[in-house]
């Protein structure tokens, strides 16, 4: 007889419009112009969606001289620098843009309040390639970089005005935190009316908040490099789950640790596709007795133009 187990499914999770609009852009660009295309970066930061565009014909690299000039090259969801669209544009080459919309708001958020004299704090993640482009929209020592509430209580102010803008994909209370602290050694402190900490991570994160109140054991499919899906496994924890995974392929992931549990809360990063939530529960379905129960925390229904065809 198999062991009962009560699955709590978040919604919202997986794909946002930021990511649908990215996947699409290199379908679309693949349509409509043949392979091979090329795309700066990994489109979105998952294994699964990448291979399937890699087998259609898209070739994923870091640097723009690696792609022929007489090929287009597309931009991925999370940004870049200025020096990557005039590496572009100095070699006449057809390019598309897939940064998400929200991380283009920071960009110009970034530039704007610089024009104005500020000294701008970015909060992120070093080395995480929205942040990388965020801070190559300004030139070097224009902006710092804060990753913790440590951080804020040592920087070294200079003598000019200060504001701020953050990673879009941020654990909303850690940020929160780091803000406060901010703000309360820099009461002239500017920020963005909004938070730039888009809907979709907000939203993904309430939704483990309250699964994770609610289930033993919670599992968020995404990759390691997905920032917003490791922020998903802190949250859960967080919220009162003993414990909180990250499987990146439920396929093959382990599942005899769950022997023994009750209650699972799921739910998936804002870059990983629905159908590895079916494999998960496809997987579940043949080692226990389930009973599936969604959470629901909001409804979206934010869409995305695809992007203009920037140069030809």
């Amino acid at each position: 007889m198999k062991q009962k187990l009560h699955v709590r499914l978040a919604s919202p999770r997986g794909f946002c419009a930021g990511v649908e609009r990215a996947i699409r852009t290199v379908e679309e660009a693949l349509a409509a112009h043949g392979a091979p295309v090329y795309v700066r970066h990994e489109i979105v930061h998952n294994a699964h969606v990448v291979s399937r565009l890699k087998a259609m014909g898209a070739v994923f690299i870091e640097d723009i001289a690696e792609a022929p000039t007489d090929r287009p090259i597309i931009f991925s969801a999370h940004g870049a620098p200025l020096a990557a669209y005039e590496s572009v544009s100095s070699r006449s080459m057809v390019m598309l843009d897939a940064t998400c919309p929200l991380v283009k708001k920071v960009h110009s958020q970034a530039r704007r309040l610089a024009a104005r004299g500020f000294h701008i704090l970015l909060i992120g993640h070093k080395g995480h390639p929205e942040v990388q482009g965020t801070m190559g929209q300004l030139y070097p020592g224009a902006m710092t970089l804060i990753e913790t509430v440590e951080d804020a209580q040592c920087f070294a102010a200079p003598d000019k005005p200060l504001a701020y803008v953050t990673q879009t994909t941020l654990s909303v209370d850690d940020t929160a935190a780091i803000i406060s602290t901010l703000k309360g050694r820099f009461p002239d402190l500017e920020g963005p009316r909004t938070s730039d900490i888009c809907y979709a991570t907000s939203n993904r994160q309430a939704a483990a908040k309250e699964i994770g109140r609610l289930s033993d054991v919670v599992l968020v499919i995404g990759s390691p490099t997905s920032s917003n899906s490791c922020r998903l496994v802190e949250v859960a924890l967080a919220a009162g789950a003993r414990d909180a995974r990250l499987v990146n392929d439920p396929a093959s992931y382990d599942l005899s640790f769950l022997d023994g549990v009750e209650a699972l809360g799921v739910t998936a990063g804002a870059s990983a596709p629905e159908n590895l939530v079916e494999t998960l529960l496809t997987r579940l379905a043949e080692r226990f007795a389930l009973t599936i129960e969604t959470i629901e925390t909001a409804k979206e229904d934010v869409t995305f133009k695809s992007p203009m065809l920037l140069a030809s």
